[in-house]
């Protein structure tokens, strides 16, 4: 079956030509599984990316046969007497890479099996039972949907999503999927345990900052203390947005992407991957593949920690390449504060010779953008930084 337009259609009228497109934009609204479940043969105009963009486009930009050894961050030894040679480590991969690969976090591989199964069960029913899900509201708890912002993408990206509200629980759980019948079972186990896992990385990303609570007042400065504990206090009642994304082999994977270059709004992503490669993220200028280690979670920096940090961690660029064998599922944990709060540098990573780097920032502001501009690549945090006097 094939949706790009021929030469006859060409010849419809207005009218029917009108139709035609109509027809399309719903079936480009229900998302690449059910393109994919109607047997799809070849990738959609809406979906080609321009030829600058498509994921080869420049050779001597990208490694596609050479996967990233990301750094490794061994949660058990951070609890151990190497937790200073393992902050260290932490460090350097927020500096240099904007990505981490956490192992022996503590989330039992039954939790983490299920819930890339049940996410994978999700998308295998109908799609009737989908839509139900599906809103252009981007504030909704729960949300499915496809592309990546499908109300201002010009080419959509070959992914459609599930979002859900994480916090607090209580509230949003109500509004969750009931089908498959498990899924809310173990989509809570999975959400409050990634949860707990979130806040032992933050207090270790902190203390590798220099920014400690338990820190000896006798020679520290009580306001340093009190900084560290107020962010501490706001991450713990913060944001949490889980999103399981579904990657359907694509015909014709050179054209198109799962998802374009961006950076993660928010203080800390953790990601759970099957075992299909895809993830790529920017380094050194070069596109590089990231190979998934079984059991563990990619991390990464989000703008909101590279405001806070002040620029040392980074926020990096990443993308998603879609394959035409196999599916790809993965579940993402975005973490930030809440909602209400206003991100700003930490007043202890602010020096003479490290001024501050960024405006205070919020999540309406983000929305906002999010409506009115582009939402990819790094756009958003760099409509953030303030101009430095040369």
């Amino acid at each position: 079956m094939c949706w790009n337009m021929s030469p006859s259609l060409m010849a419809l009228s207005t009218e029917q030509q009108n139709t035609y497109n109509q027809s399309l934009e719903t079936m480009y609204q229900k998302g690449v599984k059910n393109m994919y479940d109607n047997g799809i043969e070849h990738v959609p105009v809406k979906y080609i990316l321009p030829a600058a963009e498509r994921p080869n486009a420049n050779a001597a930009n990208s490694v596609p046969e050479v996967n990233l050894e990301l750094p490794v961050i061994d949660l058990a030894e951070l609890q151990g007497p190497n937790r200073s040679r393992v902050l260290e480590s932490l460090a350097y991969a927020c500096q240099n890479f904007g990505f981490f690969q956490l192992v022996n976090h503590g989330i039992s591989e039954e939790v983490t099996t299920n819930m890339v199964d049940v996410g994978k069960r999700f998308f295998e029913m109908p799609f009737a039972e989908r839509e139900k899900y599906m809103s252009a509201d981007m504030s909704s708890p729960v949300r499915y949907g496809t592309s990546f912002n499908q109300t201002n993408d010009g080419v959509f990206c070959w992914r459609d999503f599930l979002k859900l509200v994480c916090h607090p629980l209580p509230d949003v759980l109500p509004l969750w999927p009931t089908s498959p019948l498990d899924f809310r079972q173990l989509g809570v186990t999975f959400a409050k345990e990634t949860r707990s896992l979130f806040m032992m990385v933050v207090e270790a990303i902190l203390e590798s900052l220099g920014l400690k609570t338990d820190t000896d007042k006798k020679t520290e400065k009580y306001e340093d203390v009190d900084e560290v504990v107020r962010i501490k206090k706001e991450i713990e009642n913060g944001s949490q947005l889980m999103v399981v994304n579904c990657y359907p082999a694509c015909p014709q994977p050179d054209l198109t992407l799962g998802m374009p270059p961006h950076s993660d709004y928010g203080f800390l992503t953790l990601l759970l991957q099957d075992d299909v490669k895809g993830l790529q993220i920017q380094h050194r200028n070069k596109w590089v593949t990231v190979q998934p280690i079984p059991g563990s979670f990619v991390v990464n920096v989000g703008d909101h920690l590279e405001i806070f940090s002040n620029g040392r961690y980074k926020s990096v660029l990443h993308r998603v390449l879609v394959n035409s064998a196999k599916h790809r599922i993965s579940v993402a944990s975005l973490h930030s504060l809440p909602f209400t709060s206003t991100v700003r540098p930490s007043p202890k990573l602010i020096t003479d010779t490290n001024p501050r780097l960024y405006k205070d920032t919020n999540f309406a502001d983000f929305v906002v953008y999010l409506k009115t501009c582009d939402s990819k690549k790094k756009n958003f945090l760099d409509s953030r930084k303030i101009e430095q006097n040369q």
